[in-house]
């Protein structure tokens, strides 16, 4: 991390963290953050889902909601990004204050709502994208929706043309009652009804699916026998938890989804049962922070992984000191590239 981005990150916690994001992302905009590229090498280049990536190491959706800094982000260490979530319509999503820190345990809660500019907006800018970038699109429904599984579709059909993969967010817990969406029946409707919006666009691209760490171990293995016949091409464990274990601060009650370190045990193993029950690529999500962290993840059984609260900590630069860091690991062990060391330490997690 260089001295400017320290002094940065500094002045940003002594804000509201709503508002630090917002200034974190217009200096990205202003040319303030990396601009070198994705980190990349022999061993780091990989595929998911028929996606050549450069790295492993992707930004999470929630991070640039509104695609807002597409090309500052494509000029950082990431090897692809996620953007959104959107939905049809704009919405301003819950009340504020709804993004609170937790420094003491590298934590973040949020109650964002699926604040969004809506698809129209977002379409707009994506399709001013950097063409060079590998760019998903995280899908989500209203809140006052009367069909929210049907909003999927609607946003992948405005949207699909722009993006190289999209991915069905059914695991927030912030949108009241998208979470049930997760049911066995519930979820093959509307993934089906993905599917057939996929089959619309002029480029079919491939379909991800969020899942929640909060769910039994007969609740994973539903997901799994919905998605190993749905056609969708990767799952993404996990979105942020509502466990509240072992937390300090005075934000440690507040309501939302729970993200940071605390959450790295818990997706992992949620991660690692469902690389048991698939053979889908998943997508390691959940309090990725360091080189190693990543690693365990890769071992556990993903081929890649994302990233958005260590940033908090950490800086935008974290990405390329990952993605650096997962070459050295990798190289150590042996492994001439990324594929090699998916699911390799699994049974450290089952």
């Amino acid at each position: 991390m260089s001295a400017l981005e320290k002094i940065g990150l500094t002045a940003l916690r002594r804000v509201d963290p709503e508002l630090a994001h917002g200034l974190a992302l217009k200096a990205l905009n202003a040319g303030l953050g990396p601009r070198s590229g994705p980190v990349t090498s022999l061993r780091l280049q990989t595929s998911i889902a028929g996606l050549d990536v450069p790295n492993p190491v992707g930004l999470a959706a929630g991070f640039d909601k509104n695609a807002t800094a597409l090309h500052a982000l494509s000029r950082t260490g990431f090897g692809f990004l996620e953007v959104g979530a959107a939905t049809p319509r704009p919405q301003p999503g819950n009340p504020k204050p709804r993004l609170f820190r937790l420094p003491q345990d590298q934590a973040a809660i949020n109650r964002f709502g699926f604040n969004n500019d809506g698809m129209d907006t977002i379409a707009q800018r994506l399709a001013d994208r950097p063409k060079d970038a590998v760019i998903g699109l995280n899908l989500g429904a209203n809140k006052d929706s009367s069909d929210k599984a049907a909003d999927f579709a609607t946003v992948l059909t405005r949207c699909g043309p722009f993006v190289d993969f999209a991915t069905v967010n059914v695991s927030s817990p912030n949108t009241e009652k998208l979470r049930d969406l997760q049911g066995k029946a519930a979820l093959a409707a509307l993934l089906a009804g993905v599917m057939e919006a996929r089959s619309g666009l002029n480029k079919p691209i491939p379909i991800f699916l969020k899942i929640a760490p909060d769910l039994s171990d007969a609740e994973i293995l539903e997901i799994a026998e919905v998605a190993n016949v749905s056609g969708i091409d990767a799952i993404i464990a996990t979105n942020t938890t509502l466990n509240r274990d072992g937390l300090h601060g005075p934000h440690k009650a507040e309501m939302g989804g729970l993200s940071g370190q605390p959450l790295f045990e818990k997706s992992t193993r949620v991660l690692a049962q469902l690389a048991g029950l698939t053979h889908l690529p998943l997508i390691g999500v959940g309090g990725v922070g360091s080189a190693e962290q990543a690693y365990q993840k890769i071992r556990a059984g993903a081929s890649a992984v994302q990233l958005y609260t260590a940033l908090v900590y950490g800086g935008i630069s974290l990405a390329g000191d990952i993605a650096h860091g997962l070459d050295d690991l990798l190289r150590r062990d042996g492994f001439a590239n990324v594929a090699e060391a998916v699911g390799s330490g699994r049974s450290d997690w089952t």
